[in-house]
């Protein structure tokens, strides 16, 4: 599988190290339900279909990007530094 980088193009697969899902927001770090922070740092979808993930470009830039990605066949459909990502509301 090769992922487009932002920063450094499209590049080897082996190059990242995968996060997860982008889409679970984290709750307020003041917040005292239990709930919510078990089940963000616990459950997950395991979702087939097309998903936005987490990747960091470890063996390159190091930038973190949000990768929107099919995980039924790994067709890679595009990219964004997460940063970016996060402030249209989508990380």
């Amino acid at each position: 599988m090769r992922i487009p980088c932002p920063v450094c193009g499209e590049r080897p697969s082996e190059e990242f190290t995968y996060r997860g899902d982008a889409r679970p927001v984290r709750p307020p770090m003041d917040s005292n339900d239990q709930g919510a922070w078990v089940d963000y740092v616990f459950f997950r979808n395991d979702e087939r279909g097309r998903i936005k993930e987490q990747w960091q470009h470890t063996i390159g830039c190091r930038a973190w990007i949000v990768v929107d990605r099919d995980t039924a066949t790994h067709e890679v459909h595009g990219s964004e530094l997460a940063r970016d990502a996060a402030e249209g509301g989508q990380a």
